[in-house]
């Protein structure tokens, strides 16, 4: 079985667009005679992200864990105990492509890297911002970014290095480099880019959106 496991913290505004693009790329799984669960872990959620999970139809676990890598770790934990032999792992503020879930399983890897895109900027991100951060970022085969948002691992090599860490960030690149160090065949590729957000608001700490506040900050000087 393929699980898809999206930690989300409050995500009710953006949830829905990221459950709908996932369901495109679970029904071409599907078709292909893949089984296929989805599951939202709700850490902390005080608003309608578990609504809206309902809606969409799929497998919801509330945790009180806050940190996403404990949340990431306890959904990797549900799924692996439902016989999930490929974890597929994205962030609730992003919106797969449709062959998301093909494209990783045909890399034939114990573990897939790919990149992410920002697809619509907020006003307040200027043409320098966009073009400082499109220039330090490698949208090409075999570029070295690791995103949360855009991950897969096979249960295997993810039991062999004992899974995510709880940490409150990074735990996507503490994971792979556990990978690296055993000696995991890691596929890292661009072919199937996953689109994420450009908010302020970021729910994790020292994640993608701080990141990108960090570029602001250096244009302002």
């Amino acid at each position: 079985m393929i699980a898809v496991v999206i930690p989300a913290h409050n995500e009710a505004r953006r949830l829905g667009r990221c459950l709908k693009a996932m369901a495109a790329a679970v029904a071409l799984a599907r078709q292909a005679g893949h089984q296929v669960e989805v599951l939202v872990v709700l850490d902390r959620c005080r608003d309608a992200s578990a609504a809206v999970a309902k809606r969409f139809g799929v497998r919801t676990l509330a945790v009180e864990a806050g940190s996403v890598g404990m949340a990431r770790r306890l959904g990797a934990a549900l799924m692996l105990d439902r016989g999930a032999r490929w974890l597929a792992c994205t962030d609730a503020d992003s919106q797969v492509p449709s062959h998301w879930l093909l494209w990783q399983l045909a890399c034939s890897a114990e573990v897939v890297c790919g990149t992410v895109h920002i697809e619509h900027w907020q006003p307040w991100q200027r043409a320098a911002m966009r073009k400082l951060y499109r220039s330090g970022y490698q949208a090409c085969e075999g570029h070295r970014h690791i995103h949360g948002a855009n991950l897969g691992v096979c249960a295997r090599a993810y039991e062999r290095v004992g899974g995510f860490q709880p940490l409150p960030a990074h735990e996507d690149v503490q994971l792979v480099r556990d990978l690296e160090a055993s000696g995991a065949q890691i596929v890292w590729t661009a072919k199937h880019s996953v689109a994420t957000s450009s908010r302020r608001d970021s729910r994790a700490r020292e994640g993608f959106g701080d990141f990108l506040a960090g570029l602001q900050v250096r244009l302002d000087g």
